[in-house]
């Protein structure tokens, strides 16, 4: 059985109006390294109101922990706070589509595959809501890119000799301890359609 790593990322911040845009910016970011971009629309939403009902909400303090997790099939996306309180859904706000308030958990709900709150300890807890991911084109998760150093070119010095003007020049040959590569022979093909 082949498994594929998870990819994964965590950001800690205070619950605060002024850093719930600032961690919608590095939610997209993410998902757009990732390649998701078709989630970003709601994982910046249901992102957003967890956050609301952590700063309208969490006691002793605003601190809390965004998760994002990347698995096979779908993204998990939670947070974590101090509050051991589990979070209630309003039915009567969750009705009234003119509210303009009590609605986030509804809203999470409607956007999300899956969610759901638990306990974390005896001081806090993880609220979280789950997202389908699109499946890569090749029908497995992306590799990973190569670090620099092993995908740079192999340069070699080479001593040249002046040329007389007019005289032939031998055509260069590869290295002596590597072969050519399979694309040096094959005619050299346009990236520019037509």
């Amino acid at each position: 059985m082949i498994s594929y790593p998870s990819r994964h990322c965590t950001v800690e911040l205070q619950a605060l109006p002024s850093r719930i845009g600032q961690v919608r910016r590095i939610v997209s970011a993410q998902l757009r390294y990732w390649h998701l971009d078709p989630l970003i629309d709601r994982a910046t939403l249901g992102v957003t109101e967890l956050l609301t009902n952590v700063h309208q909400h969490a006691e002793p303090d605003k601190t809390c922990t965004v998760e994002m997790e990347l698995l096979l099939d779908r993204l998990v996306v939670s947070v974590r706070d101090r509050d051991p309180r589990l979070p209630v859904v309003d039915a009567a706000h969750s009705a009234d589509t003119d509210a303009t308030c009590g609605r986030g958990l509804s809203m999470v709900a409607a956007v999300s595959e899956d969610w759901g709150a638990r306990p974390e300890g005896e001081d806090g807890k993880v609220v979280w809501f789950t997202l389908p991911a699109p499946a890569p084109v090749s029908g497995r998760p992306e590799r990973a890119p190569q670090p620099a150093a092993a995908t740079a070119p192999r340069f070699v010095e080479v001593a040249v000799e002046p040329v007389a003007p007019g005289a032939p020049v031998a055509p260069v040959a590869p290295v002596a301890d590597e072969p050519a590569p399979a694309h040096a022979h094959a005619p050299a093909r346009s990236a520019v359609v037509g």
